[in-house]
């Protein structure tokens, strides 16, 4: 490496792959990643071995809660269109979360890929028809939230998204991770290694908090409402 680094801190599989692949002997802290164990970067969640360790955002049960959080607030979902990115690492694996999922609510999923900006007319065009949106957990997306949060506006389509930000821009809902949480936790594995520790040693971890956001303005604007049972279980309405 040319820089003389302690550390390194990578958000997200598409930092976290290329810094492995740059060095095997600077300590990497991942955060935010996908399922780390099937995108290569640890061969063990207790025993990472190398010098790769950090906080996993998978959850086996993250797609389905967003799929039944969506159906409880849009009566009649059958199909949801799925926006991914097979560019990152770890959209195959959410991507069959959500297949199973669906197909464990009787919802069907429509996978609708996207390789740049320039898809997203063409992938809200493809999803015409659908009853909602479910969007993977992609830096592309959360990037580009403000347009895509107009396009589901201007579609007229109800979506759930990983991340509060994308609500905070006037998406629908969101459930996901809660970043301030895993960015705490990131610190403490920043701690140990400073002082000595070696990422081989420090296992990584899951997630285990997350946070549920509804936009009860944009939920007015497609003409829903927001049942009770689904307010009382969020941990933000924003207006």
């Amino acid at each position: 490496m040319r820089s003389n680094v302690d550390v390194i801190v990578a958000s997200s599989s598409p930092a976290a792959v290329p810094a492995k692949k740059v060095t095997t002997s600077v300590p990497i802290v991942f955060v935010n990643v996908f399922d780390p164990l099937a995108i290569g970067l640890v061969p063990s969640l207790a025993h990472p071995e190398g010098n790769v360790t950090g906080l996993s955002s998978t959850s086996a049960e993250l797609a389905g809660k967003r799929l039944e959080l969506l159906k409880q607030l849009v009566p009649g979902l059958k199909r949801v269109a799925v926006l991914s990115h097979p560019a990152t690492p770890s959209n195959a694996k959410q991507l069959e979360g959500a297949e199973l999922a669906g197909r464990a609510l009787g919802i069907e999923i429509q996978p609708v890929p996207v390789r740049d900006p320039n898809d997203f007319d063409a992938a809200f065009e493809a999803a015409r028809g659908a009853d909602g949106l479910l969007f993977l957990d992609i830096a592309l997306f959360t990037t580009h939230r403000d347009r895509l949060v107009a396009l589901a506006a201007t579609s007229h389509l109800p979506a759930m998204y990983g991340y509060r930000e994308m609500v905070e821009a006037g998406g629908l809902m969101s459930y996901g991770v809660s970043f301030p949480d895993m960015y705490r936790r990131a610190a403490t594995y920043l701690d140990k290694i400073l002082k000595g520790a070696k990422p081989a040693d420090l296992p990584v971890e899951e997630p285990t908090k997350f946070e549920f956001v509804i936009n009860t303005r944009t939920a007015e604007a497609l003409g829903l409402t927001i049942p009770r049972p689904l307010a009382m279980i969020a941990d933000q309405m924003i207006e």
